[in-house]
């Protein structure tokens, strides 16, 4: 993407599809509702002719669009999509779950889980938590003045931190109460979708918030006070698609037009600028095992930083898709990525696109 107006519409190909469900018209979200009802169980179900533009549906693969994966305390694997609800793998069965299962939220955005095992999903249509039973939702009517979330943490205190197109809120677990932001100046205002929207959030070693937004930079809370993070300060750009802390301290931070860079608590280094990542987009900061950093670009692939290298992996290594979102390690030690084209396995040297038909192992 790049930027030139003071409010961009998504226009490339892989932000259509990263925005789609904030896109759709109600028939279209009707229609790739009813996709993912009829694929609740069964794996190998034959899908509708009518279902097969390419804006949702790729012939064989889980989902059109896999935005998160998170493996729970019972090691489930649950990978939220786009326009196909939430899938989950329990080591045997794949299931999806939509409307039927009382999942009514659209494009998932995040994972979370809680000290009891709750799983909560951040959603285009409020919050959604699944109790190990049954999902329950929280819209505006429980007092979130804006159901669209983009972003999800749960702090060390157990507040939840919740980022919508209209700004934070908190979550105590009783009520929902806004936490106003203030907005960094910025000489230039390139917005993506809202002035107020909250695109990511981090908690660090020390307590304090940091909140990404949709052009105004980063702004860290440590409780009393806020603080600025531009390009000002060495920001590599203000528009901010993700964030990641890292095991030594270190926040990294992915961007949608000035690619990466990592703060190390004094400055900013930006990995792009110097040449060292090509690409602009940034998303899916992961840290395996062994403490290589991971993250993806847009039209680039991955990148693999083992604290001196970084090594790129992309259509050489069968990684075929222009977009990777997401990636986790589990318990097993197998890497799982998502993102265009539905989820990837990664044995270290290949990339393998895991279809309805598998493989898994």
């Amino acid at each position: 993407m790049k930027k030139g107006y003071s409010y961009i519409y998504p226009c490339g190909l892989f932000f259509l599809f990263l925005l789609m469900n904030s896109c759709l018209g109600p028939d279209k979200t009707k229609k790739a509702q009813e996709l993912a009802d009829t694929s609740r169980s069964d794996t190998t179900v034959q899908l509708p002719e009518s279902y097969k533009d390419p804006l949702f549906f790729i012939e064989g693969q889980l989902c059109q669009h896999l935005r998160r994966i998170h493996q729970d305390k019972s090691g489930n694997l649950w990978m939220g999509t786009n326009v196909y609800g939430l899938m989950r793998y329990n080591g045997d069965t794949l299931e999806y779950f939509s409307r039927k299962e009382g999942l009514d939220g659209g494009r998932i955005t995040e994972i979370v889980e809680d000290e009891i095992g709750n799983v909560w999903f951040a959603s285009a249509g409020g919050l959604i938590r699944y109790d190990g039973k049954a999902f329950s939702s929280f819209t505006e009517k429980d007092g979130l003045l804006n159901s669209e979330i983009w972003s999800l943490i749960i702090d060390r205190k157990g507040i939840f931190w919740i980022g919508t197109m209209d700004g934070v809120f908190r979550y105590d677990g009783k009520k929902f109460t806004r936490f106003p932001i203030p907005k960094a100046q910025v000489s230039d205002t390139t917005t993506i979708l809202s002035y107020d929207r909250i695109t990511s959030i981090l908690e660090d070693k020390e307590g304090n918030l940091w909140f990404g937004t949709d052009g105004f930079g980063i702004c860290r809370y440590d409780g009393n006070d806020f603080t600025h993070f531009t390009t000002k300060e060495g920001l590599c750009d203000n528009n901010i698609s993700d964030m990641f802390l890292d095991k030594q301290g270190h926040v990294w931070v992915g961007t949608m037009f000035g690619g990466v860079c990592r703060y190390d608590g004094n400055n900013f280094t930006s990995f792009t600028r110097n040449g060292t990542i090509r690409g602009e987009e940034i998303h899916g900061f992961y840290e395996d095992k062994k403490g290589n950093i991971w993250f993806g670009v847009e039209n680039v692939g991955v990148y693999c930083y083992d604290g001196k290298t970084f090594t790129n992996y992309y259509e050489n290594e069968g990684l075929e898709t222009n977009g990777i979102l997401c990636m986790t390690e589990d318990r097993e030690g197998r890497f799982w990525f998502g993102g265009w084209g539905g989820l990837f396995r990664f044995d270290g040297k290949t990339f393998i696109s895991v279809t309805r038909q598998g493989p898994w192992e």
